[in-house]
């Protein structure tokens, strides 16, 4: 059932606290943690504790728990004290734009130059 914890899943497991994560961050609706694969120095997700396959489905079923995991990730980059040089906040939604885990995240990404376009 959509916004239900999935026995299958990386990150449910990480928000119930069965796989470790370097949290740095959390809210009642959001976990932010460090990506084990940075692509900056600065490379949080930041995730919300429901699942959702994917940010749309999260936004149309939740928008006000999508709008927590965007000022996450905002809270967090000035945190980091990476928001006065800019940063990206990206999410990849299906296999093709390079969503490896179904669970809808946002990467935040900052800390370096970051060039357009990406990938």
């Amino acid at each position: 059932m959509a916004g239900e914890p999935q026995a299958d899943c990386l990150f449910c497991k990480i928000v119930a606290g069965s796989i470790p994560a370097t949290v740095v961050g959390e809210t009642e609706t959001t976990l932010a943690f460090r990506d084990i694969n940075p692509q900056a120095p600065t490379h949080v997700l930041v995730i919300p504790r429901v699942h959702y396959p994917d940010a749309a489905s999260l936004a149309a079923a939740e928008p006000a728990v999508a709008a927590d995991v965007l000022a996450e990730a905002g809270r967090i980059a000035a945190e980091e004290k990476i928001d006065g040089h800019g940063y990206r906040i990206v999410f990849n939604t299906g296999a093709g734009a390079g969503q490896t885990v179904f669970h809808a995240h946002a990467h935040l990404i900052g800390g370096r130059g970051l060039q357009w376009p990406p990938g």
